[in-house]
């Protein structure tokens, strides 16, 4: 009984592995249903065989001639091709299977697609079981370059297992229909805080309306979306004219103020361009300079914390590989560097990111450790050179392409696009939030009393809890404003290096809101300066020490107009401890007060001097009217003429802040000066 069941058995398995052509004889009865499929086969077949093929535009009629007949060797294999070029290449896998389940000898590639199809499904394991089993094609003349394939795409299955087994600790969310649709929605680009994203996406209200003949699809427009109160996403509007054209136009890097955006558009093999923010009308964008676009593909770059240089990718003559990342400065005259060796590969190089830090960098390769296409890396600048490369791991990289990514100031979130099975139609943009590194349990020290001993149980703490990792970088934001009439000013900002007595970098506010950002990476003593025609200056101090860790600072910024009686904090100006020798850090404020003596010759001013009220009043006083006298003798030193100066010492006699907390301390002591007269 037992042998005639197992026969039973294996016929049956054999009739439903049996290849089903499309034929009458098979479909008398259906003699419309098989007419239908025969005419979506012979459309699916016009995109496929093109040259070069279009398969997205081939797989919507194979499947549909698949629902009349689902056996088909043939059909199903060139679905499952068409799958693994399209967005959703896992899908690829279950019909590559099925092909070869109804006919071993389907294709000559058959094993290499099997491969890929595995291999884009995390199955590393039965994927090199494949590759191994692939041939080139009969008669083939590039031999040599499928076993280099071959090789590589081994590696990565290998690269693959390695990561998967010690996956990083994210999660990774969609970001919501404020930024989704159903359209492919793609390229991110963030501000430093997170408050607004600019995107790329292929929708339905494109500025030129018209489809791309292509791929069918829309053309590229670019969207942005601001973040609320609660965190959610706005609806992203279409940035519209004259930043979107008819054409296709693509975002591929943000100031990290978000006041310039480099765009990409097809001229020129490929170009990059700028556009500014002027209140909430972007500009025309403008195609930057030979000295970084050729006339080969320039496809994505980023700014510098600063915005004085543009590292970029391009595929131009002499680079190591497909496709590499150089630097260039902005404004100078040099030629852009190739980073070398250690982040270029022979392979491709993309979707470069700086974080505001100045010295991470990540980006995309097909080469390195990658575990299949393009994956994400991270790379710090430190000593003189790039580290090593290190792999984002499993599961924000997969065996696909993973590319555009960028992250926030805090390093708490990171942003990219993928297909995904939650998507809300095809490609989406996903936040990603990083967790940090496990921590370990952390028992209790105390003694625990257990119903069934007498003597306590001694617990041992097995390890200390792991810290998350923070971004070294302060972000700085707020609004300029008038401070009388509280309108807001597109005010310059300068960030000036106390220690070298340089600016550094030089950023506007808003034209419309008078915000502004900047983001100052930790080991450096900070000069901060506001400053609008028609304006007195002001100024701030942030003296982040090298490891500081990431944090947010808002400080909205009333300018004053010059009238007699206005008094202006000099908070750049330092003196030894308990002395009144001026440190080489106060030259810089100590020149802009100079400069605007110089530039309003009837200006008049008292200098004074302030002190917390911790000590002897008598001393504090004495020792304040010293500093104040020290920044006369410098001004008059360097040329303003002492009958516009006077200088006062008032001790803790005009506290600005209560002197009961170490911050109100520190405002209290403090430089400024007053407008005697004009």
């Amino acid at each position: 009984m037992y042998k005639y069941l197992l026969a039973f058995l294996l016929l049956a398995s054999a009739t439903q592995a049996q290849n089903v052509e499309f034929s009458k004889d098979r479909f008398g009865n259906d003699k419309d249903g098989l007419k239908a499929a025969l005419k979506e086969i012979k459309a699916g077949d016009e995109w496929y065989e093109m040259d070069p093929p279009r398969y997205e535009q081939a797989l919507g009629h194979y499947l549909a001639a698949q629902k009349f007949n689902p056996n088909n060797a043939e059909l199903n294999l060139r679905i499952g091709d068409s799958y693994l070029h399209s967005g959703f290449k896992p899908r690829a896998l279950e019909y590559l299977q099925k092909a070869y389940q109804l006919n071993p000898d389907v294709d000559p590639r058959i094993h290499y697609l099997l491969g890929r199809g595995l291999h884009l499904n995390a199955k590393w394991t039965e994927a090199i079981a494949e590759y191994k089993r692939a041939t080139p094609a009969s008669g083939s003349k590039n031999t040599a370059a499928f076993t280099t394939d071959i090789q590589k795409k081994i590696r990565e299955c290998e690269n693959g297992k390695k990561l998967a087994a010690k996956p990083s600790r994210v999660f990774i969310d969609n970001a919501g229909p404020g930024v989704n649709s159903p359209y492919p929605d793609y390229g991110p680009v963030i501000t430093a805080d997170e408050s607004v994203i600019l995107f790329t996406s292929r929708r339905d209200n494109s500025t030129g309306g018209q489809h791309d003949p292509e791929t069918g699809g829309f053309f590229e427009d670019i969207y942005q979306s601001s973040r609320n109160s609660q965190g959610e996403w706005s609806a992203a509007r279409n940035l519209g004219d004259p930043v979107n054209t008819d054409g296709h136009d693509a975002t591929v890097g943000l100031a990290p103020d978000g006041q310039r955006m480099l765009v990409y558009m097809e001229d020129n093999g490929g170009d990059l361009h700028e556009a500014d923010l002027r209140g909430v009308q972007w500009r025309k964008p403008q195609k930057l300079g030979s000295r970084i676009n050729s006339r080969s593909h320039e496809s994505s770059a980023a700014y510098t914390p600063d915005g004085r240089s543009l590292y970029f990718v391009t595929d131009k003559e002499g680079g190591l590989g497909s496709r590499d990342i150089y630097k260039i400065e902005i404004d100078g005259r040099g030629q852009a560097v190739n980073l070398g060796s250690t982040i270029n590969t022979q392979y491709g190089e993309e979707g470069v990111f700086l974080h505001p830090d100045g010295k991470t960098m990540y980006f995309s390769s097909e080469g390195h450790n990658s575990m299949g296409g393009y994956d994400i890396f991270k790379s710090v600048y430190e000593n003189g050179k790039w580290s090593a490369p290190e792999n984002l791991g499993w599961p924000i990289n997969t065996p696909d392409d993973d590319v555009f990514f960028v992250i926030s100031a805090s390093g708490r979130h990171g942003y990219y696009s993928s297909f995904r099975d939650d998507g809300l139609g095809s490609k989406d943009i996903y936040q990603i939030t990083f967790l940090g590194a496990e921590k370990q349990p952390l028992l209790s020290q105390e003694d625990q009393l257990l119903a069934s001993r007498v003597q306590p149980v001694k617990e041992t703490l097995l390890a200390p809890p792991v810290a998350i990792a923070s971004a070294q970088v302060t972000i700085l934001k707020g609004t300029v404003t008038d401070d009388k009439t509280k309108e807001p000013l597109e005010a310059t900002i300068d960030v000036i290096d106390n220690s070298r007595n340089q600016v550094i970098a030089s950023f506007r506010a808003n034209a419309q809101s008078g915000r502004y950002l900047v983001s100052l990476p930790s080991g450096i003593n900070y000069g901060i300066v506001v400053r609008q025609e028609g304006y007195l200056f002001h100024s701030e101090n942030f003296d982040l020490p090298a490891g500081a860790a990431y944090s947010e600072v808002v400080k909205d910024i009333a300018l004053k107009k010059l009238d007699v009686g206005v008094k202006v904090v000099l908070n750049n100006i330092f003196f030894d401890f308990d002395k009144a020798t001026l440190r080489k850090e106060s030259t810089s404020e100590l020149e802009r007060l100079q400069k605007l003596l110089t530039e309003t010759p009837a200006l008049r001013l008292e200098i004074s001097g302030h002190t917390d009220n911790v000590g002897n009043a008598a001393y504090n006083k004495d020792l304040s009217q010293r500093r104040a006298k020290a920044v006369v003798d410098y001004l008059v030193q360097n040329g303003i003429s002492k009958d516009r100066l006077t200088f006062a010492g008032y001790g803790d006699t005009q506290p600005v802040a209560p002197n009961t907390t170490k911050a109100g301390r520190q405002l209290n002591r403090r430089t400024e000066f007053k407008v005697t007269g004009k």
